[in-house]
């Protein structure tokens, strides 16, 4: 549980970490809507979104949290589960899987790595877990810098999705 990249410590979270990533969702909006993007995650801060807290809350009880630390400060979340939002129009699997739900970092640590320590930790996370697929959902709109984040990241696009008129992409990784 101690996995370090440019002396990132990665550890499990709990609802004690439901401040910290709050924080890190609204700043991540601010941060979007600064340059442009409304879209992705509209405009109004995470912490205010109605059911924004509840969700935060669920996830870090109900998934597998884990939070990035550089020097013992919070500046990455990400949240692991066995499959895709029940939510989110997207088809399971098919076979045993991990899913990222969540993945946000604290953009004032912006280029040290954060959101690829936290996806190499979900790799080591599926294989630990008996499965040889990792997945997660994004959004696919703007210039595709999501999507391309991913792909830098071991992740080759699958299946294209809407969520209302959200579009989005499911990516995958094998790690078997």
């Amino acid at each position: 549980m101690n996995d370090t990249t440019h002396d990132i410590r990665i550890r499990p979270g709990g609802l004690a970490d439901t401040p910290a990533i709050l924080d890190m969702l609204d700043s991540a909006v601010a941060w979007m809507n600064d340059r442009g993007n409304t879209e992705q995650w509209g405009t109004t801060p995470y912490s205010r979104k109605p059911g924004g807290v509840a969700r935060v809350e669920r996830y870090v009880t109900e998934n597998a949290p884990y939070i990035a630390e550089l020097d013992g400060t919070p500046v990455g979340a990400m949240v692991l589960d066995s499959g895709p939002s029940p939510q989110m129009p997207i088809a399971p699997a098919g076979e045993p899987e991990r899913y990222v739900r969540l993945l946000v970092s604290d953009r004032r640590y912006a280029g040290l790595g954060i959101g690829a320590a936290l996806l190499n930790h979900a790799v080591e996370e599926t294989r630990r877990a008996g499965a040889e697929l990792l997945r997660v959902d994004c959004w696919a709109g703007g210039g595709g810098e999501l999507v391309a984040f991913y792909g830098r990241n071991g992740f080759t696009p699958t299946a294209r999705f809407l969520s209302g008129s959200w579009p989005g992409q499911v990516l995958a990784r094998q790690v078997g």
